[in-house]
């Protein structure tokens, strides 16, 4: 199946919610997560899932600043650990 590396929002979020469904254990689970999603293979499904992995590793590991939000005139800006352990 011809395919584009390019992922598309829609694509993402069947992606996204095919992970929630097909779990790590799941019989032929990157066949079916590339269902899901349409448009991709198999191994573009494994790219895409290898490339959200580490995304996920670095925030967590703290190497991703998390934006500053803002609305009507407020900006939120979200705590890190250390910050919300000096609130307690």
């Amino acid at each position: 199946m011809a395919s584009s590396s390019v992922w598309t929002a829609k694509q993402n979020k069947l992606f996204e919610n095919a992970l929630a469904i097909y779990g790590e254990d799941t019989p032929e689970r990157w066949q079916k997560l590339a269902m899901a999603v349409g448009g991709k293979t198999v191994e573009e499904v494994k790219r895409h899932y290898d490339m959200l992995v580490e995304d996920v590793k670095q925030i967590e590991s703290g190497q991703v600043p998390l934006p500053h939000y803002k609305a009507a005139g407020k900006v939120y800006k979200f705590m890190d650990e250390e910050e919300r352990l000096k609130l307690q």
